[in-house]
């Protein structure tokens, strides 16, 4: 059958059914129109409200298709949407009428226990890493949901449970295999095509597609110390700063969140917390976890907990914890963020405030401790930017109903609107972001000084900005 697929320029061009077959006959994966059976389930991303029908769908299964893929759209000069594990809050894996590169079949891992080193397929999951390694107690730092794709989390940043102990998925790179807008393999690391290497730790898709990365594993596990104590989210502008003053006193291994969030009833949830509010002050210690327990203790002594969920865990285990409540393609979503310095009075009051009024139970404000190890990389060490920020906000809009769209947007956009202007308020962090198109203000906030930097890196390895659907780095003018 024939496909409909937009160029760059937005125009639409038709690819006869003789046409798709000749495509089809270049790649190993599959190739599939919204006519063939299976597309309707391969097209579904993360967020739920960003139902979008590619063209064209390629089902990559190694490095030589993603090179054929790149290769097809450059001739036929298509709009190209990349797709990892499509956990891009934004969406970003997928267009309309775009020809999506689909790497989610690139899922294998391989561990070097010796060496300490992890050869990641560029559509794998941190649950397909955490698996491989913990086999031989080794972890590389990922996010705190396993079904996010390892690709889109690392070029982004990387945030997780262990950036403080190990520092970014980003800090962990240690070299990645990358297939250019012209088509061309490329390898790069601290010692071959450096500026590359640079610009791929927090800058995002815009370079190429990444067919596979290397990263060094720490060890961890097999078991951590998980804290997980609920407080009445009535409490929570009275618990934010005692838990702000116990994370200045916390050494590196630990890593913790507040969040004002609603429980489901679920039976692995204690019936005290089932369908209530509730403000939770969560940890995980990356080291022995009879010392976590001893280092997270005081998260159930802020005051007269609601349940006090903490125990010891397999790291695997609380890697997928939060699993359930960001079912794939269950969920609309819209999210933004935003760095605080400190949470000063009035930082902590607006904390509480926007966490009580949530506009869904499934929405969640959540303030994770930055710091640590993630810290001690300078900001134009990588492309991820200043790291000096002692917190984040995060405003994560989810909902069921397509009907309540505007209205969750809406207070989401207009709580980060009073969010940047706290005087603790910095930069973003672009992985929990709703929007794909920056303006200069958001670049600005998200890279800082190497903004310039960026576009540089980008003229020279897609000076057509093909990879443009992303949160976007325009090329730089010749």
């Amino acid at each position: 059958m024939s496909a409909q697929v937009l160029t760059l320029e937005g125009e639409r061009q038709t690819l006869s059914g003789e046409t798709v077959e000749e495509i089809r006959a270049i790649f190993r994966g599959e190739v599939l129109t919204a006519d063939d059976a299976g597309y309707d389930d391969v097209r579904v991303i993360q967020n739920a409200m960003l139902d979008r029908r590619p063209g064209l769908i390629i089902r990559c299964t190694g490095a030589a298709d993603v090179v054929d893929a790149v290769r097809l759209a450059a001739t036929r000069n298509l709009l190209v949407a990349v797709r990892g594990g499509g956990h891009s809050i934004a969406g970003t894996s997928t267009a309309d009428d775009s020809m999506m590169i689909d790497l989610s079949a690139m899922r294998g891992v391989w561990v070097d226990p010796e060496q300490r080193r992890v050869r990641v397929a560029g559509g794998a999951t941190w649950g397909d890493v955490d698996r491989e390694t913990q086999l031989y107690g080794l972890a590389v730092p990922g996010g705190v949901v396993s079904t996010t794709g390892v690709a889109g989390l690392t070029l982004g940043g990387g945030i997780g449970w262990l950036h403080r102990r190990y520092g970014l998925a980003c800090d962990a790179l240690r070299a990645a295999e990358v297939v250019t807008a012209s088509g061309d393999v490329v390898r790069c690391s601290a010692s071959e095509h450096e500026d590359l290497f640079w610009a791929l730790r927090g800058g995002g898709g815009n370079f190429g597609v990444v067919a596979s990365f290397e990263f060094e594993a720490y060890p961890l596990g097999p078991v951590v110390w998980n804290g997980m104590v609920a407080y009445p989210i009535e409490d929570a502008a009275e618990m934010l700063p005692r838990w702000r003053d116990w994370t200045s006193t916390v050494p590196d291994e630990v890593t913790s969140r507040a969040m004002l969030w609603s429980l489901p009833a679920v039976p692995a949830l204690p019936p005290a917390v089932h369908n209530r509010d509730v403000f939770i002050v969560a940890a995980v210690y990356a080291g022995d976890p009879d010392e976590g327990q001893r280092a997270c203790r005081a998260l159930a002594e802020f005051g007269p907990p609601l349940a006090d969920m903490s125990q010891a865990l397999p790291y695997r285990a609380a890697q997928s914890s939060l699993d359930a409540f960001f079912p794939k393609g269950g969920l609309q979503s819209y999210w933004k963020s935003v760095y605080l310095d400190r949470l000063d009075e009035e930082a902590t009051a607006f904390v509480a405030r926007v966490g009580q009024d949530r506009p869904h139970p499934m929405t969640m404000v959540h303030a994770p401790l930055l710091g640590g190890a993630m810290a001690r990389v300078g900001p134009t060490e990588t492309a991820f930017g200043d790291r000096s920020a002692r917190y984040m906000l995060s405003l994560d809009g989810n909902w069921l109903d397509p009907a309540d769209d505007g209205a969750n947007i809406r207070w989401v956009r207009g709580a980060y609107d009073d969010a940047v202007r706290l005087r603790a308020a910095s930069g973003t962090y672009l992985n929990f972001g709703g929007d794909a198109d920056l303006d200069d203000a958001a670049r600005a906030r998200a890279w800082g000084s190497n903004v310039e930097r960026l576009r540089q890196v980008k003229r020279s390895y897609d000076p057509k900005n093909r990879f443009r659907l992303n949160p976007n780095i325009p090329p730089a003018e010749s």
